[in-house]
């Protein structure tokens, strides 16, 4: 695992995610001085497939300040790099199954920058409420054991 550079907390709370995969990002150099200064956002950024190939939309990455006359389109649609397999694993998945394809959280891997595509199933009402319940309840049980030993 590497350095978090951004995460998508939002998607965690909108999707039940089954799996996850890592997958390369076609930059430009202003996109990755852009992110490496953290001026990345990717609170609506989702992978669609479009003609074979797989492209993340969404993902914000503000103008570099210092570039010269050459500069990106921050929110361009940007090419993912994934293995073929996959990207025919990914296909029937969306295709059949009806999943989604939420952008869970961009990180540096050996100096390179990787996003973390989640495969997911939308999360209706009442299912995020059990969630924010059961989190209250753990944060509550957590609570009480830390003043137990501090007591005792």
């Amino acid at each position: 695992m590497g350095r978090d550079i951004v995460t998508n907390r939002k998607a965690r709370h909108s999707y039940h995610i089954t799996e996850s995969f890592e997958a390369g990002l076609s930059l430009k150099g202003t996109e990755v001085k852009s992110i490496r200064a953290g001026l990345a956002n990717m609170t609506s950024a989702f992978a669609r497939l479009e003609g074979g190939e797989l492209f993340l939309h969404g993902l914000d990455v503000q103008p570099y300040e210092r570039a010269s006359h050459e500069q990106h389109e921050p929110k361009r649609p940007r090419r993912l790099l994934v293995h073929r397999a996959e990207l025919h694993r990914l296909r029937e998945k969306v295709e059949i199954e009806g999943c989604a394809l939420p952008a869970l959280r961009l990180y540096w891997k050996n100096q390179n920058v990787k996003v973390e595509i989640g495969i997911a199933k939308g999360k209706k009402a009442p299912d995020k409420r059990h969630d924010l319940k059961r989190r209250v309840a753990e944060r509550e049980a957590a609570r009480t054991a830390a003043a137990f030993n501090r007591r005792g």
